[in-house]
């Protein structure tokens, strides 16, 4: 999926993103925004991942 378009439409995506990364706070995620770079480092941070598995797991 096009990133942009996540981007966007962040809020709608939201949902699906704390299913699969339950860990994070509302409050991660409104600073995230949609934004790739920042939701990477999160679930590095957050779940003890290298940057190369965050980027995995995001595309998937």
């Amino acid at each position: 999926m096009n990133w942009d378009r996540i981007e966007c439409n962040w809020k709608q995506f939201k949902g699906n993103v704390k299913e699969k990364w339950g860990k994070l706070t509302d409050d991660q995620l409104d600073v995230i925004a949609g934004k790739r770079d920042q939701l990477a480092g999160k679930i590095q941070e957050t779940y003890g991942v290298s940057k190369d598995e965050a980027e995995k797991q995001i595309s998937e």
